[in-house]
């Protein structure tokens, strides 16, 4: 058990840690960072498509997967191309993508929370809050993508930055918690012996 919580303690930590390092290249370097972004995900749609498409004519075996996956890579390489020429019409919806993320990892920081309270640990409620700002900033993009980009992925960034030092600050005391109430556990164990 104590293997598993470490192991989800350090994942959660090394993808928290990754989400600060994104969230600050955003707010130094918003319009490049942005922009780097769209044209690697057109490129990768794009050789996708085209791979999917070669696929295709090298082995015409004419089953209906083979015909689908043409039709899936042509429409790959369509949205591939569209994103490198129109990164625009693509940024718009970014905010709201990430939005949705920040909201997920809002409530799950809240049901964390929850698990803090049941598990009677004192500042439980700081989670709590941690939480439930993550889920307000998530939906503040949802509901508000601002109209310069740049604004949004300066914020972008800043939301990142605090969803990732909240993770880690949350999951330390889930982490630190459970290591005191094992702890616990096992002091009556050997009370009982």
């Amino acid at each position: 058990m104590e293997g598993l919580l470490k192991k989800i303690k350090t994942n959660v930590i090394v993808s928290s840690l990754l989400c600060v390092v994104l969230g600050l290249v955003l707010v130094v370097r918003p319009g490049l960072s942005i922009r780097i972004v769209c044209m690697a995900v057109g490129i990768v749609l794009i050789v996708s498509g085209i791979v999917r498409v070669i696929d295709y004519f090298t082995e015409r075996d004419g089953s209906m997967y083979s015909q689908i996956n043409l039709i899936f890579g042509i429409v790959l390489a369509v949205v591939g191309v569209w994103i490198t020429v129109k990164p625009d019409k693509v940024l718009a919806i970014i905010p709201i993508i990430v939005g949705i993320v920040i909201a997920i990892h809002g409530f799950n920081n809240i049901k964390q929370a929850m698990e803090l309270w049941r598990d009677k640990y004192d500042k439980w409620w700081v989670a709590a809050v941690m939480g439930a700002l993550t889920v307000g900033f998530g939906v503040l993009l949802i509901c508000r993508p601002f109209s310069a980009i740049d604004t949004v992925v300066m914020m972008i960034g800043f939301f990142l930055i605090y969803d990732g030092l909240s993770n880690i600050w949350i999951v330390s005391r889930v982490y630190k918690n459970a290591k005191i109430l094992r702890q616990e556990a096992e002091a009556v164990e050997v009370e009982i012996h």
